[in-house]
């Protein structure tokens, strides 16, 4: 850990007290060593939107109706949602994945066809997907961030559209974490008390309806969305590639619970960018042992956390490569 001691000595000889910078320093080294070196840098930051249907929007767990999805898809694409405004600020390239959406979409320079199926079956009464169709998901996602690596984008950001994806996040939560629904099940697009009660109760009712698996592959098969099963592919792409991951809220970190199952290591390259306001989400965090950049009671998905913490991250490298040692400014360190 040669480097891990050479990156703390050059933090520790900055023109600060020791600490003083806090999680910045923590994400300084994280950088460092994903990158293994003293001089860390951001290359052609790109989030990935990845957009899906879900079956299980036909049992009323979500307050709004799955046209949403391609509403939304639109949006991006015309530049209005707030995902949008926040890449355009921070200069982070932008693209939208349709990984499953029930409508077809024209050629547009800022859409990936991915396109597995028009939306997930419905979780009540079969399998969300066949485990030939999370295969192809899974490798649809690493072949997208491998082509954005090819051009050179060394940190990539996850965000997602999906009526219904917070049920399929809070069903994975439950059973790969084996933390009882009523805990992982959020108020999604904005539930009431009576809104909520009812979708807890379809998806215990989902839970019940398919056995228990060890395989995570077939619990992602069994409640994913192709949208979450892409990410899940995608993440595990970058940490294969060695790319700085960040991790946006709930439904993106739903999606990591399914690669790390896959890959233990892939938390060394992930930083967890906020903390959602959605129910499950600090549970999952304390899942992973996480300390997430923000706490802004976010709860848009989209990735939109991911977007606004990308600053702060890149501080993170700018102090570490550009500030001044005691020695290079003359200053008297501490007696």
């Amino acid at each position: 850990m040669e480097i891990l001691q050479a990156l703390i000595q050059k933090i520790n000889t900055k023109t600060k007290p020791l600490g003083s910078l806090g999680l910045l320093e923590n994400i300084a080294i994280q950088i460092g060593l994903i990158q293994n070196t003293l001089s860390p840098v951001i290359k052609n930051p790109t989030l990935l939107v990845f957009a899906a249907d879900h079956g299980i929007t036909a049992e009323g767990v979500s307050a709004y109706p799955k046209e949403v999805t391609t509403q939304m898809v639109y949006n991006f694409l015309n530049g209005g949602a707030a995902i949008n405004v926040f890449c355009r600020q921070h200069n982070i390239a932008l693209k939208i994945v349709d990984a499953g959406v029930d409508a077809d979409f024209e050629n547009s320079e800022m859409l990936i066809h991915a396109k597995i199926r028009k939306g997930t079956s419905n979780i009540l009464k079969s399998p969300a997907m066949t485990l030939d169709e999370c295969n192809m998901a899974i490798n649809k996602g690493a072949e997208i961030v491998l082509n954005e690596y090819k051009k050179g984008c060394n940190t990539i950001a996850f965000g997602e559209m999906g009526i219904g994806n917070t049920s399929s996040a809070a069903l994975l939560m439950s059973r790969y974490c084996g933390i009882p629904i009523d805990q992982c099940v959020g108020k999604g697009t904005g539930h009431n008390k009576e809104g909520l009660k009812k979708k807890t109760a379809i998806l215990q009712q989902a839970l019940n309806t398919h056995n228990s698996s060890s395989d995570p592959l077939i619990t992602l098969s069994t409640f994913g969305g192709f949208e979450i099963a892409m990410i899940a592919g995608a993440m595990l792409k970058a940490a294969e590639l060695n790319m700085v991951i960040l991790i946006d809220g709930f439904i993106i970190s739903s999606a990591l619970l399914a690669a790390f199952q896959l890959n233990k290591n892939i938390l060394k390259n992930c930083i967890f960018c906020h903390t959602s306001n959605e129910k499950g989400h600090r549970l999952m965090l304390k899942h992973f042992k996480a300390k997430p950049v923000l706490d802004l009671n976010l709860r848009l998905g989209e990735g939109t956390g991911a977007a606004v913490a990308f600053p702060i991250i890149q501080s993170a490298i700018n102090f570490l490569n550009e500030m001044s040692s005691f020695e290079s400014a003359g200053i008297s360190k501490k007696e």
